[in-house]
């Protein structure tokens, strides 16, 4: 499977972005069965978990999102979406999109989310 993450960019303290990953490369039965979902990594810092969907609709965010941050996955069109509410400055970094499937994870290119405060 390949993924291409993309919506990113800048964004004021407060405002909202979302973030759409395509995944190509994998027939729909096949994306089906794959565990979804987004992490971030800030200058200077480790990639962390954003946000998980698994397979059976099961969500899991990282403390720092819960309440600000809503992750969806579209079958039909073999995507994920992250809606992000109320950035704030420290939401800012490069956005990966992540697929998971039979202990293989595989990896996005990253999308670039700017928050001025």
């Amino acid at each position: 499977v390949q993924l291409q993450a993309s919506g990113g960019g800048l964004v004021q303290a407060g405002g909202s972005l979302r973030l759409s990953c395509k995944a190509s490369r994998t027939i729909l039965s096949e994306f089906n069965t794959y565990t979804m979902g987004w992490y971030r990594q800030a200058p200077g810092k480790e990639r962390e978990l954003v946000a998980v969907i698994t397979t059976s609709g099961t969500i899991n965010y990282g403390d720092s999102v819960k309440g600000r941050f809503a992750i969806s996955k579209e079958n039909s069109r073999k995507s994920v979406y992250l809606r992000m509410d109320s950035l704030k400055p420290e939401d800012a970094g490069v956005y990966y999109c992540y697929a998971s499937r039979q202990s293989t994870d595989y990896w996005g290119q990253g999308t670039l989310v700017t928050v001025s405060s």
